[in-house]
């Protein structure tokens, strides 16, 4: 119930202003998922501050009104996640989401010249990326050329995320945009690797290198390379299967030494004892 003056307040007075604070400029401010952001705020130092109301994507999911140590926030969201950074009562989110992408709007109002300012932020969420993945089409046609096309792709990259490649093996290295690289190999070329580095405006990372011209080279390579490794594998379970054929024998015929001696000597004692005949009466 504390909070709806405060927003009451707000309404009113942008209801006198007979505007929304368009008219001042926006400064854009980005923020990494699942850290914490401060929404910078500009007062006069000569100034003495009444209350502070932030409101976020009207209409109004969250105010927050603070001088000293009183804030009070009216979206759950937000609860226990803003703050106030002195002395400058600049707006502090931590463990920030995707939710709190969006425009802020911060009405000050100044206790010594009864004025009041708006200032406006567009807060954008970006999260760091992930190494990027690389498919490989190519097409070898019946001149002998080959026709290459490499495509590159990160997982929840989220938006403005831009794709470039780089060649390496020439004498300078040559840069294309765009996700999708198409080039073509003939026999004699240099063989060129080529590195995607995908971007965004919090992180950027590359890809490992990617020897094309070895799928033209040899159109087999990723069979054969798949082949061999099954080869491989069949070959270290063959040779599993031995050594646990051979233990097993060999336990075996630890085990069985001992009795097989002892059967043997019993069968010398009844011999020795048939061969005795039976005693006179």
């Amino acid at each position: 119930m504390g909070a709806l003056p405060w927003l009451l307040l707000f309404l009113l007075l942008q209801g006198a202003k007979g505007n929304s604070g368009d008219d001042a400029d926006t400064e854009e401010v980005v923020a990494i998922l699942q850290e914490s952001i401060s929404l910078p705020l500009e007062i006069p130092p000569d100034e003495e501050v009444e209350n502070i109301i932030w409101v976020f994507s009207l209409p109004v999911r969250l105010c927050v009104k603070g001088m000293n140590t009183t804030i009070t926030v009216t979206d759950p969201h937000y609860q226990g996640r803003v703050s106030f950074l002195e002395p400058s009562y600049s707006l502090y989110i931590s463990n920030v989401s995707w939710k709190d992408a969006g425009c802020y709007e911060a009405e000050v109002n100044m206790r010594t010249a009864q004025l009041s300012t708006t200032q406006l932020y567009n807060l954008r969420v970006y999260q760091r990326l992930l190494k990027p993945r690389i498919t490989v089409n190519f097409e070898i046609s019946g001149e002998g050329s080959c026709n290459i096309s490499l495509t590159c792709f990160v997982e929840k990259g989220g938006m403005d995320v831009t794709y470039s490649w780089l060649s390496w093996g020439d004498s300078a290295g040559t840069a294309h945009e765009g996700p999708i690289l198409r080039t073509s190999w003939r026999p004699g070329d240099s063989a060129l690797s080529y590195t995607c580095r995908v971007s965004n405006p919090i992180s950027n990372i590359s890809s490992h290198p990617i020897p094309a011209g070895s799928f033209c080279a040899d159109p087999g390579y990723p069979e054969k390379s798949s082949t061999v490794f099954c080869l491989l594998a069949k070959g270290l379970l063959l040779l599993l299967l031995l050594v646990i054929l051979v233990v097993s024998l060999w336990v075996i015929r630890v085990y069985k030494m001992p009795r097989m001696r002892y059967l043997k000597r019993n069968r010398m004692r009844l011999r020795k004892r048939g061969k005795a005949g039976p005693s006179p009466a």
